[in-house]
């Protein structure tokens, strides 16, 4: 779990495809000095485990989901990427519930500075619109925004100078692709919701079964 506020940029050094996957090295010699091997890091948003480590450097695997739902697909040495160590129980929640698991790549449609911030917008996929409210949390490379405006098939969000410094957004080109994970608790939400109205297309060989049925069966302890 994350919290979708990044620590620092890392640099990508090496990728090498290797069984059906690839392994990346990210160098980020300030960066999580108290990590150890099988932690979990945000890599642009998605959740990737060490797998070692080489001066200044860290290397985790990458599979082949990731890989294609991810703009890690793509990703090249000399790239700059957003890292964010895993939430400890102990630590402040800054951001949202970040879960560091993709559900599709965006697009970066514009940028424009508006009083002290600068406003992005983004194109997600249509699909995913369904989670975005108005006021809610997107993940956008593994970073916590507040929707600020919805049009269409994209969201507005006002980002602040310190988050476009400590962020690779800054150096985003127009139409470039972003990693989007939309918040966990909308999708909780939307489930239920779709499941009580008879709506879910999940499973069309048992009957459908409303919240109330599920709130029913819990208060029973089934």
């Amino acid at each position: 779990m994350f919290t979708g506020l990044i620590e620092t940029q890392g640099i990508i050094t090496r990728v090498e495809r290797a069984n059906g996957g690839a392994q990346m090295e990210v160098y980020a010699p300030e960066f999580g000095r108290d990590m150890a091997i099988g932690d979990s890091v945000a890599v642009d948003g998605a959740c990737l485990t060490i797998a070692n480590f080489a001066r200044g450097a860290f290397v985790a695997d990458v599979s082949e989901e990731t890989l294609s739902r991810t703009t890690l697909g793509g990703a090249r040495q000399g790239a700059k990427v957003n890292l964010e160590r895993a939430l400890r129980l102990s630590d402040r929640l800054g951001g949202h519930m970040v879960t560091g698991h993709i559900e599709g790549m965006g697009k970066l449609l514009l940028r424009h500075v508006s009083g002290n911030s600068t406003i992005y917008q983004f194109q997600l996929p249509f699909e995913l619109m369904d989670y975005v409210v108005p006021k809610g949390s997107v993940a956008i490379d593994g970073i916590s925004l507040t929707v600020a405006q919805i049009r269409g098939d994209s969201f507005a969000a006002a980002v602040v100078p310190h988050t476009e410094e400590v962020t690779t957004l800054k150096d985003k080109a127009i139409g470039s692709g972003v990693n989007v994970e939309v918040d966990v608790m909308a999708k909780y939400v939307k489930r239920f919701v779709d499941l009580y109205a008879g709506t879910d297309d999940a499973s069309t060989e048992t009957p459908r079964r409303g919240l109330g049925d599920m709130l029913r069966d819990f208060a029973d302890g089934k």
